[in-house]
């Protein structure tokens, strides 16, 4: 499983609030992305499944342009899926183009463990978030196929005084009726070249075909384009 998605905007009667503009943009301002001329990156990357290595590269050129060549051809779609997913979150934009766009609001108490929750109105995946100590802490979407919660566990200060999530938990839910469906937790480390942290290496622990599977991502020899 992966979450790539696309979201569509939705007309609304809701109203905005001011309040959850600013503290999901301050939230967004925090999050670690690369530099709006990112030029992109290759690097050579080692797979492994479970103690089954294998081989490749990869070119990253920019959030919808990620080549991978893998000598285990049924690996190199989720590795290529895995690598695109890194690159869209990370990939440089604005707040107004992003969840800027869309009509925001602020509901229960911000006493809650993991912030106050935000909602986003008008995607089309009735997606909400929790922020706290300007962060993104969780994250809520649902689509006819399938519904998720991430939970972000630890993130790491860069070097440009932003948060870079190092830890993160997904969790799959049936959207018609709730029911949980897997769970992968997610450990990522990066590695800095220039003036951009770059992807080290990615663990997912997850449940598949009856057995609990961990597959890495190993990246090395960053090579800036």
């Amino acid at each position: 499983m992966n979450t790539m998605y696309t979201r569509q905007e939705k007309t609304t009667d809701v109203k905005d609030d001011p309040k959850a503009r600013e503290l999901l943009r301050q939230a967004f301002q925090k999050t670690a992305r690369w530099q709006p001329d990112f030029r992109g990156f290759q690097a050579d990357i080692c797979v492994n499944v479970n103690g089954k290595e294998s081989q490749g590269t990869v070119v990253v050129k920019g959030p919808r342009d990620v080549t991978v060549s893998l000598s285990d051809t049924d690996l190199q779609q989720w590795t290529h899926n895995q690598i695109s997913m890194m690159a869209v979150h990370r990939g440089p934009r604005s707040f107004e183009e992003s969840d800027g766009k869309y009509v925001l609001t602020l509901e229960g108490d911000e006493d809650h463990p993991l912030g106050q929750r935000l909602t986003i109105h008008g995607d089309g995946m009735e997606s909400w978030y929790r922020i706290k100590d300007h962060r993104i802490t969780q994250i809520n979407r649902k689509m006819p196929h399938m519904a998720f919660t991430i939970n972000v566990e630890d993130s790491l200060l860069t070097q440009d005084d932003t948060y870079l999530t190092t830890r993160y938990t997904v969790y799959y839910f049936s959207p018609k009726d709730a029911t949980l469906q897997n769970v992968e937790s997610f450990s990522d480390t990066h590695t800095r070249i220039a003036s951009s942290d770059l992807p080290g290496t990615r663990r997912i622990i997850s449940y598949e075909d009856g057995q609990i599977v961990v597959k890495t991502i190993t990246f090395t020899n960053h090579r800036m384009l």
